[in-house]
């Protein structure tokens, strides 16, 4: 999202799971100190990781760059109880490895993306775009 202005009194869609920074928005999860696995979303109860009996979590923020793992379309519209507004715009769909902490990360592509242009191991970076209702959500684009 390029307008500053815009963001400055922007409203997260998820409070809390992501900067609002307009220039290098980053998403938010935590770390376990025991063992070093990343969480997102935030873990807080205990580490899931089989090898750690951690129940401490540092605050992080995580990587905004990634690799693209997978993606595909979402070209139909999700069944009931989801409303769906009408006309339904199909949307992208990225799986994103994190590039420091080996994560994978969904998020809906950035307006304007082409399906057809992306490419398994392409470089990946967050950014922040309005919702229906003008809240932020992150998005995946290929990195400048």
């Amino acid at each position: 999202m390029s307008d500053s202005s815009t963001l400055s009194a922007a409203v997260a869609a998820l409070p809390g799971w992501f900067t609002l920074d307009p220039v290098r928005p980053q998403l938010l999860g935590t770390r376990c100190t025991a063992c070093g696995t990343y969480y997102f979303p935030r873990q807080q109860l205990f580490c899931r990781n089989p090898d750690c009996a951690g129940e401490t979590f540092e605050d992080v923020a995580l990587s905004r760059t990634g690799t693209l793992w997978s993606y595909t379309n979402a070209a139909y519209p999700p069944p009931e109880p989801y409303v769906v507004k009408e006309p339904y715009q199909p949307f992208g769909i990225a799986a994103v490895e994190l590039e420091r902490e080996c994560m994978i990360v969904l998020g809906q592509l950035a307006r304007g993306v082409d399906l057809a242009r992306l490419c398994i191991g392409q470089r990946m970076e967050l950014v922040l775009e309005p919702l229906d209702d003008g809240k932020l959500i992150w998005k995946w684009k290929p990195a400048a």
